[in-house]
């Protein structure tokens, strides 16, 4: 006889094993019990004070480059022991191809979010949104949007179906804002994601209380929310509807972000013939996202949208990729498809393929057929034809959770729009066309009903994620009944986790508390020429002021026939006068930004490595022959790139002998440390 495994939470610090309460889990293939999971009671108020008291304060005092260093060195571990992961994972009905989803998807989103951390966020704890406003004539008076992480816990309630993946793209935005989670997987699948918590917990890189495990139900938790509090759930529409009428997260006005049911729809461009490219991508997306996950996907294709008159030979292709399908144990290499991950499951999608059944003929599979391997929850893909979509509504309200999907004619875009849009909210549409403006059509006419939409053809064929793969760097949430949330999207996901809070006050104050220069900050003299000073030692608000230099109209006959930049308004000054923007010749653009590197730049072998762009250049003033240039330029903010240098973003003004501003910019370089960090 096996032996029944016990699944623990890690609450408080500590392993808890499950009590007499605990709930079975049962292996996916077989039906047999190979864990228990789950408390009777819990002390809720005691993992929600650790949380804000320990797990927060701990990552507070990270900067965003700490927290990101931290979420790759997860990652990096998790890549190293995903094996046992794999192994484990067999049990719940997934295959070594639904891996790549869930375990590599995982993981790669840890990647991606500390890459972008790295990149698009400061190192420091205070995160800028947008540019400052000027609330004042004379600049004394300014304000910034910032957003600080929030001060409670974010408790993530996910679904049976990426018990991996499902976790850690929550955790990693969750992390990288500064907030301590508390997880609590479901119960079916739990068994994997309190591995995958063993791993990361062992490796030493998460601070005590940022991370928390519920293994079975959570209790009264939800009672003791508070507005610093942020709930991001995962499931069905009824469970989402349900948590979110909890007095507590009503009264204290919590944050509650859903990515709940979706009947999602992929569309067949009327310019794809059955001989073009596109319609054998179409097919094999479709195929795909019956079959992985056993269809077990939130992004799943649900309703297949096909013009009228190529529904034969699309009914014929489809018929001929399923029945190639391999239904076997999740373990076997030869499988396609695994079973799902639980007989109750088998039993909801049976109920629900019998509702769409009374409006639409099967014209793949048997929904009244035994399973076809038995002894476990092994389910068999059932394709439907509906022939009038207008007329029906189950299968437009009706997701089947596993390898059932409906097709559909259409009879024009307009139409096809319409279908799609009858999912009342989805998480994505895809569209396989060849035809830009049939993708313009399709995409404004349904991009209000969908959080994603999916563009493919040819071009894309092997570069695209496909239909069903939500990507880091894109929001992943939909309106309507698929809830309302927007999960990952970069940095955007982040700030889900965080306060946006407007400050006002002068340019010092301001500057001190967002750790960036602001314009009309007082000046911090440069004890020496900024370049020849390391990444480390500058100072933000650190300033050179350099002399001035005239401009003469040699100089721009000069510049214009070595450039071949011989606009009128720089050689002519009868023409140049007719401008109603410039006073007669004036000066290049290009070529003040030339005089002003002259001015500032130090020639002698440095600390900066490299000019690597600039940005927000702006021409506010036109300079004339005998006018007289100087620059102030400001380090305005440093961002470090690895060890060895970081980049150093310059506030560059260039200002006239009347001390107005002609130009400004923000220079970027690579600047050395002056001791190379660790």
């Amino acid at each position: 006889m096996t032996e029944i495994r016990d699944v623990s939470s890690y609450l408080i610090g500590a392993w808890c094993p499950p009590d007499a309460e605990a709930r079975p889990i049962h292996d996916a293939a077989t039906g047999r019990q190979l864990a228990r999971a789950g408390h009777g009671s819990l002390d809720t108020a005691g993992i929600l004070r650790h949380a804000r008291e320990v797990g927060g304060p701990a990552l507070r005092q990270l900067s965003f480059h700490d927290r990101a260093r931290m979420i790759k060195a997860l990652a990096q571990h998790l890549d190293a022991n995903k094996q046992a992961l794999y192994d484990l994972s067999f049990s719940t009905g997934a295959t070594l191809r639904d891996h790549a989803f869930d375990i590599d998807g995982g993981i790669g989103t840890l990647f991606v979010f500390a890459s972008k951390a790295r990149r698009e966020m400061p190192d420091a704890t205070v995160y800028v949104d947008g540019p400052v406003e000027a609330l004042s004539r004379d600049g004394s008076f300014v304000g910034q949007h910032i957003c600080t992480p929030l001060r409670g816990a974010a408790i993530h309630i996910n679904a049976f179906n990426f018990p991996v993946w499902g976790m850690l793209e929550k955790l990693a935005p969750t992390w990288l804002a500064g907030m301590p989670a508390i997880v609590k997987p479901a119960t079916a699948t739990c068994h994997v994601t309190e591995l995958a918590v063993r791993i990361m917990l062992d490796s030493g890189h998460v601070p005590d209380g940022a991370l928390q495990l519920v293994c079975g139900g959570i209790g009264d938790m939800l009672d003791h929310v508070s507005g610093q509090d942020v709930i991001s759930f995962t499931g069905s529409a009824e469970t989402a509807a349900r948590l979110r009428s909890t007095p507590a997260i009503q009264r204290e006005a919590t944050r509650f972000s859903a990515e709940q049911d979706s009947l999602n729809a992929t569309i067949l461009g009327p310019d794809v013939p059955p001989d073009a490219p596109e319609f054998d991508l179409f097919v094999s997306e479709v195929i795909r996202e019956m079959t992985v996950k056993a269809g077990q996907k939130c992004t799943a294709i649900r309703r297949i949208l096909v013009p009228a008159d190529a529904i034969d030979p699309v009914i014929t292709a489809l018929c001929a990729r399923l029945s190639r399908i391999t239904i076997g144990a999740a373990d076997d290499p030869e499988t396609d498809m695994g079973p799902l991950v639980s007989s109750a499951q088998c039993a909801d999608v049976r109920a629900k393929a019998a509702l769409i059944a009374s409006e639409a003929a099967c014209v793949f599979g048997d929904p009244d057929a035994p399973p076809p391997v038995p002894g476990g929850a092994f389910f068999a893909p059932l394709l439907f034809f509906c022939r009038d979509p207008d007329a029906a509504h189950l299968v437009h309200e009706t997701e089947a959770f596993g390898p059932v999907a409906t097709l559909m004619p259409y009879r024009d875009l307009d139409h096809a729009v319409a279908l799609a849009n009858r999912g009342q909210g989805s998480l994505v549409a895809s569209l396989i066309t060849h035809d830009p403006e049939v993708a313009r059509t399709v995409t404004l006419g349904a991009a209000a009903c969908h959080g994603r939409i999916y563009l493919a053809d040819r071009t894309t064929m092997k570069a695209g994620s496909g239909h069903g793969a939500p990507l880091p760097h894109m929001i992943h949430g939909g309106p309507g009944r698929a809830g309302g949330g927007e999960e990952l999207g970069g940095i955007r996901a982040v700030l889900h986790y965080m306060q946006r809070t407007a400050v006002q006050g002068s340019p010092d104050m301001l500057r001190a508390i967002t750790g960036r220069h602001v314009p009309g900050a007082t000046p911090v003299p440069a004890p020496a020429h900024p370049f020849t000073r390391g990444f480390d030692a500058l100072h933000i608000g650190e300033t050179l002021e350099t002399e001035a230099r005239t401009v003469t109209l040699d100089d721009i006959e000069t510049f214009a026939h070595f450039t071949g930049d011989t606009f009128y308004a720089h050689m002519d000054d009868a023409a140049a006068a007719r401008n109603p923007f410039f006073p007669g010749r004036v000066a290049h653009g290009y070529l003040l930004l030339s005089f002003a590197a002259g001015l500032f730049v130090h020639p002698e072998e440095g600390p900066v490595l490299a000019n690597t762009g600039l940005d927000a250049l702006r021409f506010l003033k036109p300079v004339s022959p005998g006018d007289s240039v100087s620059v102030l330029l400001t380090v305005m903010s440093k961002t470090p790139r690895n060890p060895a240098y970081g980049e150093v973003r310059w506030h560059v003004k260039i200002k006239n002998q009347n001390a107005e501003p002609v130009a400004e910019y923000e220079l970027l370089t690579m600047n050395a440390f002056d001791t190379p960090a660790a």
